[in-house]
């Protein structure tokens, strides 16, 4: 009984890491629609700039074309679909939906991790707040996934106490 406890607080602590990572998005998502000429709070070497970051061609999706108009076309901030992101996980996971959870939070990760390969190799640059939500999807991902091992474990417990 402590362990189903302990299972269904986690998802407050998934829903809790969400609404940070809806803050680290709104402050980069603030950044990008910030004049590029402005220093942004976030610029703290030539290597970690989020400005630089947050209005590359690739801080949209889809990114932009090199001769495209900057302010042409429509194009999504990729801080706004975290925001969006981080939103769905924090639902999934105050439903208890422990496998949609996991699968978005997945998806997430892996999207976050093709961004942070963009920044080393293409860009050069760092963004702080991509690096913060880097991080706390990676401890979403985890916690979900540590939740659903745990579950698989009491289910095969039950599953043999029954034979």
């Amino acid at each position: 009984m402590a362990e189903h406890r302990r299972i269904k607080g986690m998802k407050y602590l998934v829903a809790l890491l969400a609404v940070v990572g809806i803050v680290v998005s709104s402050m980069a998502l603030h950044v990008h629609y910030m004049d590029p000429a402005k220093a942004p709070p976030c610029a703290v070497t030539e290597k970690f700039d989020c400005g630089a970051v947050n209005h590359s061609r690739f801080a949209v999706f889809p990114p932009r074309t090199f001769d495209e108009d900057p302010k042409g076309g429509v194009h999504v901030p990729i801080a706004a679909l975290g925001i969006a992101g981080y939103a769905l996980i924090a639902v999934l996971a105050l439903a208890g939906w422990w496998w949609l959870t996991f699968q978005a939070s997945l998806i997430a990760f892996l999207f976050a991790g093709f961004l942070s390969y963009l920044e080393a190799y293409v860009l050069q640059k760092w963004c702080i707040y991509c690096l913060w939500s880097q991080g706390i999807i990676t401890a979403i991902l985890l916690v979900t996934g540590c939740v659903l091992a745990a579950q698989r474990m009491r289910m095969r417990k039950l599953a043999t106490v029954e034979r």
